[in-house]
């Protein structure tokens, strides 16, 4: 059976390579020089998993799907995938890239799905945005692996419950589990904390809501999914900002790693974002194998 070597769960912030590496050092802001080397520490954790196979979760920006036909959930099924569209390349600097697929894993977790009553829709021509290649750029920059990207709907009502996203991370994990492979798979996800976009409080000192903010990272530290089940709702994340439901993606990604403690945990407090960083080890912690040896 496949190993899931590893879970990484983060938010995704599109200026982090223009802050960090395409901005002269004289005109960074002051954060660049700490948040690169967080990052760089954070892509460590995935590296020291040595993965085969990256399931990508993120969410599409409105660039491919719309009001009137956002899939609840979707996978993609195909051998390659373009990335980046040409906003986020001219406003945030983000490169091109093409990913390899891995469409028998792709087609076995749709099976896998369909069979736990997820009803899934699945794309042939799916064209990635950056909340997949802002994690790539931040944890396999290389862009090396094949990926099977899964895409959730956060952004346009009705959503699904916070619940869904937790008995869907967790039936992502038996999938993975059954998989009948050697391969070495992790799992990468993103999503936000708080978070508003476009209104009042985007361009703040801090994130929308900083005590949502400290709350959720104990929360996803501890996987402490009861606290979160009983005070995250649409209602409070939508008082938390109007892009704050992007946390159920975080929701997701824990319920693939499990009600268990975080491995590694950072964050960081932007200007307008608080930027957070989790990783799992469902199979042991690698990097204490290495420091044994």
């Amino acid at each position: 059976m496949a190993t899931l070597s590893a879970v990484l769960a983060t938010t995704h912030h599109p200026f982090f390579l223009k802050a960090t590496e395409l901005t002269p050092p004289e005109e960074q802001m002051p954060q660049a020089p700490e948040w690169k080397r967080k990052v760089e520490a954070y892509r460590e954790t995935l590296t020291a998993a040595e993965p085969d196979i990256l399931v990508m979760v993120g969410a599409d920006h409105f660039h491919q799907f719309f009001h009137d036909n956002y899939p609840t959930f979707l996978i993609g099924k195909q051998p390659t995938y373009d990335a980046t569209y040409y906003n986020e390349e001219r406003e945030f600097s983000i490169p091109r890239y093409v990913l390899d697929g891995h469409e028998e894993l792709s087609g076995f977790m749709l099976q896998g799905l369909l069979d736990r009553g997820f009803d899934f829709s699945v794309s042939h021509e799916l064209k990635l945005d950056h909340s997949i290649i802002c994690p790539i750029i931040t944890t396999r920059p290389d862009g090396d692996l094949p990926v099977v990207p899964i895409y959730t709907n956060i952004f346009a009502p009705p959503l699904p419950s916070p619940k869904r996203f937790w008995d869907l991370g967790r039936a992502i994990r038996e999938i993975i589990d059954e998989y009948p492979s050697d391969k070495r798979i992790a799992a990468v996800g993103s999503g936000h904390l708080s978070l508003e976009l476009g209104g009042p409080r985007q361009f703040g000192e801090t994130g929308p809501d900083p005590v949502f903010d400290r709350q959720a990272i104990e929360w996803l530290s501890n996987g402490d999914i009861d606290s979160i089940l009983a005070n995250v709702t649409h209602e409070s994340m939508s008082g938390s900002g109007n892009a704050t439901h992007g946390f159920m993606d975080l929701i997701l990604m824990m319920g693939i790693a499990g009600p268990e403690k975080a491995a590694y945990v950072d964050d960081l407090d932007l200007f307008h974002t608080m930027e957070a960083y989790f990783t799992w080890y469902p199979s042991g912690d690698p990097r204490e194998r290495t420091a044994s040896r």
